[in-house]
């Protein structure tokens, strides 16, 4: 049987070694700290409501994940790689198997001061940016958050300088390609300035692979008066395990959106922890997962309200077919003195199979009076009587079945702000619904 302490002791061995003797710099000093702190702490087990249902033992049984220790040697990414959101005219920065895929260029600076690029190459060049933001926030930390802090080796860049307002939208794509088990930990840091704005999209793609086992952490400061649009799309194979940290702080009356849809995917554990630290601040999270077969994914939202007059908006809404399982745990937490909060959560989902199977978990913590809070949840089949009145219409079962569920799908598919993606996920829910795409290397046929 494997206990707990087996499962700390197997993720110790993927730790790099530190010489504590040594004179360390800010970033070595942090790896070590932060690899103390997974030896206290550990991987989350079953006793967080969150980790319950996450199966560490079969993640780890008979398995041996390798680390890819440098970057593969450059060759273009079109060579071997078609994004399948390739026409929203954003700027493309690509990673594969967690190393910053360029020929000569680990930056880009442009005119107005912003830096997209490398993590690594932005401690070399500009440490003072990054050592402001990285790992900073501590208002959500487990075990896997500090095990990607002590052994991350590469990961996405972006610095926005105060007042610009960055017209394309940043793309970041993470593309696994390998042969053996593999073990990948990217960590982002993005810093936007005070009253600026930007637009990311965050893909996860995979192409061949055996058993991946991916640890991400995303870190977004949002500055005052500032905007972030962050879209993820996730879209991989059976044999994959993701776990997604995104981490963001929000600074006075700041705005950030995020959707957040889910193709395909073995085992996905997605979590949005957010701190309005300062009054006036907006968050507005959504989300769609599409599963089948045994797939099995988790959404968690933790939400803190740390000042007053501040407002978030959550919806989930899931597609859950054959014995799949699918989880949504949404907290939001209000300060004593955040008062005026407006909060509002809201999670739907439709089971398409008696075997399929949901948890759907929102809930409100709140130490303060005058607010305005709400939170729902349903879980039902299809509508019987909608599908009876396409079928009088001359509309097949097949094709009825599926107008009602991109009928579903759609309110979230609609927030997307950027239209071209808007139309191009719009286009790939509706081939996902009616099983043409299995995972990435098959979305773009």
């Amino acid at each position: 049987m494997v206990t707990l302490a087996d499962i700390n002791q197997y993720f110790s061995n993927y730790l790099p070694s530190f010489d504590k003797n040594s004179k360390q710099d800010f970033f070595l000093k942090q790896r070590g700290e932060a690899a103390d702190n997974f030896r206290k702490i550990g991987m989350p087990d079953k006793k967080s409501e969150v980790w319950r249902d996450v199966n560490w033992e079969n993640i780890i049984k008979s398995k041996s994940f390798v680390v890819q220790k440098q970057a593969e040697e450059y060759q273009p990414i079109e060579n071997y790689f078609q994004c399948s959101t390739q026409d929203i005219n954003a700027e493309m920065f690509a990673f594969l198997n967690g190393w910053y895929v360029h020929y000569n260029a680990p930056l880009t600076i442009f005119p107005d001061g912003s830096i997209f690029g490398s993590l690594r190459e932005a401690v070399q060049r500009f440490p003072d940016l990054v050592v402001a933001c990285l790992g900073k926030n501590k208002d959500y930390v487990n075990g896997l958050t500090e095990l990607n802090l002590a052994s991350w080796q590469d990961g996405f860049f972006a610095y926005i300088p105060d007042n610009v307002h960055v017209k394309r939208p940043i793309q970041i794509v993470y593309i696994v390609n390998s042969n053996e088990n593999i073990l990948i930990q990217p960590r982002n840091v993005i810093s936007i300035g005070d009253n600026a704005s930007v637009s990311i999209v965050h893909c996860d793609d995979s192409l061949e692979t055996k058993e991946t086992l991916i640890n991400t952490v995303t870190e977004i400061y949002v500055g005052k008066a500032a905007q972030c649009d962050y879209f993820k799309l996730e879209n991989k194979d059976n044999q994959t395990t993701l776990i997604n940290h995104l981490l963001i702080h929000q600074e006075g009356n700041s705005t950030v959106n995020t959707n957040t849809t889910v193709f395909n995917g073995g085992l996905a554990h997605n979590t949005i922890a957010v701190n309005l630290a300062e009054p006036k601040a907006e968050i507005n999270s959504n989300g769609l997962y599409l599963v089948d077969k045994k797939q099995d994914i988790s959404n968690v939202l933790y939400i803190k309200h740390s000042a007053a007059e501040c407002t978030s908006n959550q919806l989930y809404k899931g597609i859950i077919d054959d014995s799949a399982k699918a989880h949504f745990i949404g907290h939001v937490y209000v300060e004593k003195d955040a008062e005026k909060t407006e909060a509002r959560q809201t999670n739907r989902n439709i089971l398409l199979t008696d075997n399929a199977k949901v948890v759907s978990k929102p809930f409100l913590e709140i130490y303060t009076d005058d607010v305005k809070c709400s939170h729902g949840s349903t879980v039902g089949q299809l509508d019987e009587n909608a599908l009876f009145y396409l079928r009088t219409r001359g509309i097949c079962e097949r094709n009825a079945r599926v107008l009602l569920m991109h009928a579903f799908a759609k309110e979230i598919i609609d927030k997307i702000s950027i239209k071209a993606l808007s139309e191009r996920t719009e286009r790939l829910v509706r081939k996902r619904l009616t099983g043409e795409i299995i995972s990435c290397n098959s979305c773009m046929q």
